[in-house]
């Protein structure tokens, strides 16, 4: 492999190339995984980061170390970042809609996961599942899922059967025990302290 393996992180993706680089021997990088987190039940998945590990089971291990931590969390999901369909990305006020071109209807459906991306700066949120033949055909269908007053600059379409998801029985991972609650970092009311501190201080 001669570079960094792909990645949709674009803290990673917008480093200069910085001199010449030597080739890589096969597997001596782990792959890369795009990791989903809902935040609460009623909430859409966003993308949130990635992380690098040796398989799709182990990736959502590190996911939940890596992104769950320290708040609230639902459920997340990961895929390896090579499943991750990605449009063209538009500039100014184009809609990504109108540089996606229709392809030959295929008869075999699968079903898609398609994020989108309607304010620059900020993480891709989950639009919705679709049934289509293809990626491409998947992120036209996706247009039905959008609010109409949006301008979408970027889309991911993710096959669902690639995804590793977060059983029913695992919910319970996030569960935090009462006795544990120093790991939620509201639990420490930073704000009213700092605030009772700044009173006491005014005279």
């Amino acid at each position: 492999m001669d570079e960094i393996l792909k990645t949709l992180d674009p803290r990673v993706s917008r480093l200069p190339k910085i001199g010449q680089t030597n080739p890589k021997k096969q597997l001596d990088q782990f792959g890369t995984f795009e990791v989903f987190v809902q935040g609460k039940a009623e909430k859409p998945f966003q993308h949130e980061g990635a992380v690098h590990a040796p398989n799709l089971e182990l990736a959502y291990v590190l996911a939940k170390e890596t992104f769950t931590r320290r708040f609230t969390c639902y459920s997340i999901y990961v895929v390896e970042t090579r499943n991750v369909f990605v449009s063209p990305t538009t500039e100014g006020n184009q809609d990504v809609f109108d540089l996606i071109s229709n392809e030959p209807a295929v008869s075999e459906k699968k079903t898609f996961e398609v994020y989108h991306l309607v304010k620059r700066g900020k993480q891709h949120v989950h639009a919705g599942s679709v049934e289509a033949g293809s990626p491409n055909e998947a992120m036209l269908k996706a247009k039905e899922l959008v609010e109409t007053d949006k301008i979408v600059y970027n889309l991911w379409a993710i096959e669902k059967n690639k995804i590793r998801f977060t059983s029913e029985e695992e919910n319970d991972l996030w569960n935090t025990l009462p006795e544990k609650k120093f790991r939620d970092a509201s639990d420490y009311k930073g704000g009213d302290k700092l605030k009772r501190f700044l009173e006491g201080n005014k005279n």
